[in-house]
């Protein structure tokens, strides 16, 4: 069954000292998906969210990022979701993940926030019904250490294993919009 995605948020820190750090990924996600598109990102004060809205087979659909904190994303996707009458089971929330190392990228539906402040505050505002997109960041070995290494740069490696998940996850967008999930999931789960 397909999936209607109507919403892509990523997640990260606005700012420029954060523009390349790990915890971006999220917004080096929507990023790449617009420049694919050439969809160009414009501030919308009344979400307090960048904005863009491209097609994706034949479906238009926005892409946001929020600028008002990784830990306060949720504001801004229910504004969009609100303001467009969209429905929740049609986002798709683009995030680092740290439980997964570079190269590794998973699909789910639903689920807790795992720990990641950014799904904790978006569940507060939109409940857990909506798909994620985890692109695997690495772990730093000490959980103490997660907020330094996630607010830093990664290893030229890891920036590289990251933006080919990127790619490879932009692939299969068009099939999980056709397909659904399974099929989605069944490709980019055997990537690696």
């Amino acid at each position: 069954m397909p999936n209607m995605i109507r919403i892509i948020a990523g997640l990260g820190n606005p700012e420029e000292k954060y523009e390349r750090t790990l915890h971006n990924a999220g917004f080096w996600f929507v990023d790449a998906l617009a420049s694919k598109h050439s969809g160009i990102f414009h501030f919308e004060k009344k979400f307090d969210a960048d904005c863009c809205r491209i097609e994706l087979h034949g479906e238009e659909v926005w892409l946001i990022k929020p600028q008002s904190y990784m830990n306060l994303s949720g504001g801004p996707i229910r504004g969009v979701i609100d303001y467009y009458r969209l429905k929740v089971n049609e986002l798709l929330v683009v995030q680092d993940e740290i439980d997964l190392p570079p190269g590794v990228t998973r699909l789910k539906a639903g689920g807790g926030h795992g720990g990641h402040n950014g799904l904790r505050d978006i569940i507060h505002h939109c409940g857990a019904e909506f798909l994620r997109l985890r692109l695997g960041v690495g772990h730093p070995g000490d959980k103490n250490q997660v907020t330094n290494y996630v607010l830093k740069r990664g290893s030229k490696d890891v920036e590289r294993a990251i933006e080919k998940n990127i790619d490879e996850a932009i692939a299969v967008i068009p099939l999980l919009m056709k397909d659904g999930l399974n099929a989605a999931t069944k490709i980019l789960h055997t990537k690696e």
